[in-house]
């Protein structure tokens, strides 16, 4: 198994393709009454670009994990839109189902942005991803396939819950393994607001006692999920099928081996 802060480095420099999408979000989203749905799979190109989009308008959303191999919503993606292809996002508040990644991140500054139109920066991507390919090979094709061990697994009860947002490394790695595991999941996005968000917990860009935007949704999400209180840090994983709840990513990259992988 490659060392911890090996895989954390590869996930930074994975991000760092990105050329910073995944990063910023709004403080203030337009979060819709029924879960938003992306089947897919983490180390997917054409995925990242519609979870760099749903880190920007800063939406809570389901993950129904899709790795090669996995034998769970595979078929489910087959069965309701006709073919195994990732991206596929379902928002039963309009009842839309889409496919293509382009088509999903137009639909989603449609009816989530401030504009409703499809900022430049996102409205011109390539027709391949070939940065982001390049982001799954240095991130060592993780999040790609299932792990063999699990594929005739029943999934847990309830979804999970993970507070992340796309560029964050260490919720890369979360995030891999919680494909590989074929584990649903409720992501929480918890984008950087403005400029004093930025840095790690432990190491921010303004110095002194942390303070998130006033009404913004970092503020609302302290109660729930910020260490002592005190500030926000990345990821944190609520389990409800066991009530655990877990700050540190090796920490929880082992629960979920133990718990799942085993």
């Amino acid at each position: 198994m490659v060392h911890h802060q090996i895989k954390v480095v590869q996930a930074l420099l994975s991000s760092l393709t990105a050329g910073g999408r995944g990063v910023s979000g709004t403080a203030f989203p337009n979060q819709p009454e029924k879960a938003l749905k992306l089947y897919e799979f983490e180390g997917s190109p054409f995925c990242r670009r519609v979870r760099e989009v749903l880190t920007l308008l800063n939406l809570d959303y389901e993950v129904y994990p899709c790795p090669k191999g996995g034998t769970k919503y595979r078929k489910i993606v087959k069965e309701q839109g006709g073919k195994a292809q990732f991206p596929y996002f379902v928002d039963e508040n309009t009842g839309e189902k889409l496919y293509e990644s382009i088509a999903i991140v137009d639909y989603l500054f449609k009816h989530y942005g401030k504009t409703g139109k499809t900022p430049q920066k996102y409205a011109k991507y390539p027709k391949y991803p070939r940065v982001a390919l390049v982001g799954t090979m240095i991130n060592g094709a993780r999040g790609v396939w299932i792990d063999k061990k699990v594929i005739h697994r029943e999934a847990p009860a309830q979804l999970l819950e993970l507070w992340s947002f796309e560029a964050s490394p260490y919720s890369r790695i979360i995030r891999g393994v919680l494909t590989e595991l074929e584990l649903p999941f409720k992501l929480h996005n918890v984008a950087k607001e403005r400029w004093q968000d930025m840095g790690p917990a432990v190491l921010r860009l303004k110095p002194g006692k942390y303070q998130p935007l006033s009404g913004g949704k970092r503020e609302k999400i302290i109660p729930i999920m910020a260490r002592n209180k005190k500030d926000i840090q990345v990821p944190y994983l609520i389990d409800p099928n066991t009530g655990v709840h877990l700050f540190e990513s090796e920490a929880i990259v082992q629960y979920l081996q133990k718990q799942y992988g085993a």
